[in-house]
């Protein structure tokens, strides 16, 4: 059994695992997760903003802390699409440098890759389609994990649409935001996805199912079940039907953000943010023609600490990409 840290860095959260993998498969997983908001205003400047870097810089150190006192020996370090798009990602990379990660920011197709990864260990030998909803992009991916084929994906896929990005592109000027800006919202959004499947082929592959993951699904569970606290045993492989999607969708744009932050379930700082995730999630679905979505709690990190232990134990990453381990000092 290997022990790993890994800490991803997203547009909207930054998420710390400490994992025990065993033979290719996580076995148990402490997971932690903080609203940081790196991509905050990355819409309309290009740059990641200083204030949200200090909060993404004091987030790690605390789980920099969490990973010692929970004896992981290694750490990596990964950031995904507000890092990629903005101007100045440097400066942030070098603040993580000095307290000793390695952080890599990843290709979409890497971040797909490694969620999917993550997933298909609840779903041996099906072909399935996984949706990685964030907060800058969406990961899309197609294949199978299991004894016959090994991983197999057929096709991984980002698009540039995100729960943060939506808000900011679309709903930040009218609280709650107007209908015709929702409609342009949900729109671009089903554009952009449509270009992306017909590209792929993702619809002549026919995966059997939906597998999704990101805060925007686990989100629209907890309000569901009405969960306080946050139980993800209860939302790990729950099932939303597409009704489910829009009841959400018309609910949070007719409320204001403080009414959304009031729903039981919802993670206050989600609020600002969850109506252009609920809209790209129905936008996606449409694209890819399902009625129904699993939401898995097993995504990137599940993915990335499996890499991360082949690296530590010095095999083979079995996505031909590996993480760049640093020892916990």
């Amino acid at each position: 059994m290997t022990r790993v840290a890994c800490i991803d860095i997203g547009t909207v959260t930054a998420r710390l695992a400490v994992a025990d993998v065993e033979g290719g498969r996580v076995t148990r997983m402490l997971k932690q997760s903080t609203i940081c908001n790196l991509g905050e205003g990355l819409t309309r400047t290009g740059l990641i903003a200083e204030a949200a870097a200090v909060r993404v810089l004091a987030c790690v150190d605390s789980y920099l802390a969490a990973a010692r006192q929970a004896r992981a020996p290694r750490i990596c370090c990964t950031l995904t699409s507000a890092a990629r798009d903005a101007g100045n990602s440097d400066a942030l990379l070098a603040e993580l440098a000095a307290r000793g990660l390695h952080a890599q920011v990843i290709p979409g197709k890497v971040e797909g890759s490694l969620t999917f990864l993550g997933v298909a260990q609840d779903f041996a030998d099906r072909e399935i389609l996984v949706a990685d909803n964030g907060g800058g992009s969406t990961e899309i991916a197609v294949g199978s994990m299991g004894a016959a084929r090994g991983l197999a994906l057929d096709r991984v896929r980002s698009v540039d649409v995100g729960c943060r990005r939506m808000t900011e592109k679309f709903l930040s000027a009218g609280d709650p935001p107007s209908a015709d800006d929702v409609e342009r919202a949900r729109q671009w959004a089903r554009g952009m996805f449509d270009d992306a499947v017909a590209a792929e082929g993702v619809r002549e592959l026919a995966p059997e199912l939906m597998v999704t993951t990101g805060g925007t699904v686990t989100s629209l569970v907890a309000v569901k079940l009405g969960l306080e606290p946050y139980d993800p045993r209860r939302v790990h492989l729950a099932e939303l039907g597409r009704e489910d999607v829009e009841d959400f969708l018309a609910r949070f744009a007719g409320v204001t953000e403080a009414e959304r932050a009031a729903m039981a379930g919802l993670q206050p700082k989600r609020a600002s943010v969850i109506l252009g995730g609920t809209i790209a999630v129905a936008a996606l679905m449409e694209s890819c023609g399902f009625d129904r979505l699993t939401v898995s709690e097993s995504d990137l990190l599940f993915g990335l600490s499996i890499c991360a232990a082949a690296a530590a134990d010095g095999g083979a990453s079995p996505l031909g990409w590996e993480p760049d381990l640093s020892e916990l000092r």
